[in-house]
């Protein structure tokens, strides 16, 4: 019995090893290039770490600093919270629509997939950048198109320039770029089925009734997730507001990352920067907590 014992264990070790030297260039990324910046950060985040000299350990006074002493952080987290309020639904609701209108068989549909998707291929780069700069000009395409209508009235509105609409100007850019949420809700839409339509239409349920009735509470896991990759995604916003507003005007579009950014790479204060980032890491948390505990109220799941 002890030698048949033995030659059933014996192959489960060769096994274990097998499978741990096949992970183990996997282990050994993850953790030099995670674990070890997370750790990393938080230790840099209590002390003062300037870009020449040695770092001193201050314990929180970073993080007391942030929160009563930083204007720049208080405008800087008023920014970034109205282009995230704002922006995340008007992704989730543009890509619903659009997905709900490809999910049609129409002539050309696949044509159209693929053309409102590239745009969040390109992202945030050079050249939407410009794009978007010459786009809302202030003798530009859109204001040109805006005096058709009247809107506005005689003066042109001052798209990057003026406060009021600079963090809109980026959110509507985020909105242009809802290529990947729209492709995820139309695979859920296409998973919907058909047989629920069908029973819905003999009982006399209109179009819209069919929409917010079977639809929406179908695929709102999908919904959720969704919202809540849009959501994070739209913390970490750095391009559009480097590229196109500069973080202005009057840090209207200064954005944590942002702030983030010049604090480490421009004025070499690496654990102040840490500390940032361990408050947009705490701010992120928070809110998708909040999403996943309300999910409860309104997420349906087929069980």
């Amino acid at each position: 019995m002890e030698k048949s014992k033995k030659k059933v264990t014996q192959p489960h070790k060769k096994f274990n090893i097998v499978v741990l030297l096949m992970l183990l260039p996997w282990l050994i990324g993850f953790v030099v290039f995670k674990i070890y910046p997370i750790i990393a950060s938080f230790i840099y985040s209590l002390q003062e770490y300037p870009i020449l000299g040695d770092p001193t350990f201050t314990g929180f006074d970073n993080y007391v600093n942030i929160f009563t002493n930083d204007d720049t952080f208080r405008a800087s987290l008023v920014a970034t919270l109205k282009y995230v309020l704002i922006g995340t639904p008007a992704v989730i609701i543009v890509a619903f629509i659009v997905a709900a209108i490809l999910n049609f068989k129409l002539k050309g549909v696949n044509f159209f997939r693929t053309a409102y998707y590239i745009p969040s291929i390109l992202g945030g780069n050079v050249a939407v950048s410009i794009l978007w700069t010459m786009l809302f000009d202030v003798n530009g395409p859109v204001n040109t198109v805006l005096s058709v209508f009247k809107f506005g009235g005689d003066v042109a509105i001052n798209w990057t320039k003026d406060p009021t609409f600079a963090v809109f100007t980026l959110i509507i850019l985020k909105t242009w770029q809802f290529g990947s949420t729209m492709l995820i809700f139309l695979s859920a839409l296409q998973g919907v089925s058909k047989s629920v339509y069908e029973a819905a239409e003999i009982d006399g349920a209109s179009k819209a009734r069919q929409l917010f009735s079977i639809t929406v509470p179908i695929i709102t896991p999908v919904i959720l997730f969704n919202m809540v990759n849009v959501l994070v995604k739209a913390f970490q916003e750095f391009n559009s507001a480097y590229l196109i507003t500069k973080g202005g005007p009057n840090k209207a579009t200064y954005f944590l990352n942002l702030y983030i950014y010049e604090q480490a790479f421009q004025n070499g204060n690496y654990g102040y920067a840490s500390a940032l980032t361990w408050i947009l890491l705490a701010i992120i948390g928070v809110l998708t907590l909040i999403v996943f505990k309300s999910s409860d109220k309104w997420v349906f799941y087929n069980d």
